[in-house]
């Protein structure tokens, strides 16, 4: 059984095409088995907030867990469901609040082997799609984009996903091609620790309020784009998308 741990993350974007830009940020993020999530001292459980309708999606009038939620998704796209263990890197609510660019779920079967890997992606619009991926951890693999994620990208092209499973470290490394050109890409790099009291009340201290910042930042580096002059993309849906509460 997986214990539950923590990533002092490193998160980078790197934009291309039709300008240059970069920035950066820190956050931490979870690595949790999603049978079995963390259960923290009560005077710490508003900092790490775990529920299942925060992906994926389901009946309005169910509310199944998170394992229920992956068989679903998986059933969707006409795959059996999963006996094994599935781990994720996501993350929690803090205070009410929760924003999740990228949550990455590994599917194993009974035997342990890895199935399929779910890359589940929301806006700060409050949509959210997953992407079904092959089970590769020797190089990154290709899935076509069709989910509007900013509102300075065209839903076109296609993504080349790079997401083994956390170790010692955390690496993810996701880029957006048009025209067999690169246009964007983002990374993800952290540090593992165990997901103790005092590593969760630490975050707090070097992180705090994070998803709260993290959407800020996104929002801040998307102004700074417009001002650069980077025209706006008319946002779109597919049959995928679903709204989120994110509080």
């Amino acid at each position: 059984m997986l214990s539950p741990a923590l990533y002092r993350t490193r998160i980078g974007h790197v934009r291309h095409a039709p300008l240059r830009t970069e920035f950066e940020h820190r956050s931490y993020t979870w690595y949790v088995d999603i049978d079995n999530l963390p259960k923290l001292p009560i005077w710490l459980r508003p900092f790490a907030v775990f529920r299942a309708q925060d992906h994926f999606s389901a009946p309005a009038d169910q509310q199944p867990t998170l394992r229920e939620r992956v068989n679903d998704f998986l059933a969707t796209h006409g795959v059996d469901p999963v006996d094994g263990q599935v781990t994720a890197l996501l993350h929690a609510r803090v205070l009410g609040y929760v924003f999740n660019p990228i949550s990455v779920f590994w599917c194993h079967d009974a035997a342990g082997e890895l199935a399929h890997v779910i890359v589940e992606v929301h806006n700060t619009y409050g949509a959210r799609h997953a992407y079904l991926l092959p089970p590769t951890e020797t190089g990154p693999a290709a899935v076509t984009k069709s989910f509007y994620v900013s509102p300075f990208n065209e839903v076109e092209g296609y993504y080349l996903v790079d997401a083994p499973r956390p170790g010692a470290t955390a690496d993810l490394a996701i880029s957006w091609h048009r025209n067999n050109k690169l246009v964007f890409a983002a990374s993800l790099h952290g540090q593992r620790r165990p997901a103790s009291a005092w590593s969760v009340a630490r975050m707090q201290l070097v992180a705090p309020v994070a998803p709260w910042v993290g959407t800020l930042q996104i929002r801040l580096h998307g102004i700074a784009l417009w001002l650069r002059g980077l025209p706006v993309i008319p946002r779109t849906t597919t049959s995928e998308t679903r709204k989120v509460t994110h509080r």
